[in-house]
């Protein structure tokens, strides 16, 4: 069977940076539903259209096919005192993007004694990254999957968690 839109496609994966450095890997295959539905880089989605199980590819991708570039606006220092007592660099913390009602993950880099210095961007912004990747299997979606807009478990419970 080809790739085709309202397929689901399952591949494994490696991602690496310009220099080779495994940044992450599949341990078991990703599912997502082909077709534009955003569940994998649109740049990958381009490229295994119309493949077939087996299937093997590695896509250089720039920062604007990925997670964007570094954006400094996304680097905020904030008061020790908004924190709690045990905050520590490498931390995670959900916070309201400034100006605007969006919800981003920031990380904490930096800890003095008076202020955080937290940083929004992706780890991978700014970053020229490769995806070589391996189709493993591809059937047709069903029409709840459709209507979701992702691809469900074999088990049929599912979560809206997104690992990207």
């Amino acid at each position: 069977m080809r790739i085709e839109r309202n397929t689901i496609v399952s591949l494994s994966y490696e991602l690496s940076d310009a220099d080779g450095n495994v940044l992450e890997k599949t341990e078991a295959p990703i599912s997502y539903l082909h077709g534009g539905y955003g569940g994998i880089f649109p740049l990958v989605e381009e490229a295994l259209h119309g493949k077939e199980i087996g299937y093997h590819c590695s896509i250089a991708m720039e920062p604007d096919d990925t997670f964007g570039e570094y954006d400094s606006e996304l680097i905020r220092v904030e008061p020790r005192s908004a924190f709690p007592e045990n905050v520590s660099v490498g931390m995670h913390f959900e916070g309201g993007a400034e100006n605007s009602e969006d919800m981003l993950v920031y990380k904490v880099t930096d800890v003095t004694d008076d202020t955080v210095i937290v940083d929004a961007n992706h780890p991978f912004a700014g970053m020229s990254l490769n995806f070589s990747c391996t189709i493993t299997d591809v059937r047709s979606a069903t029409a709840e999957e459709i209507s979701h807009q992702h691809a469900h478990g074999d088990d049929h419970h599912h979560d809206h968690g997104h690992t990207h």
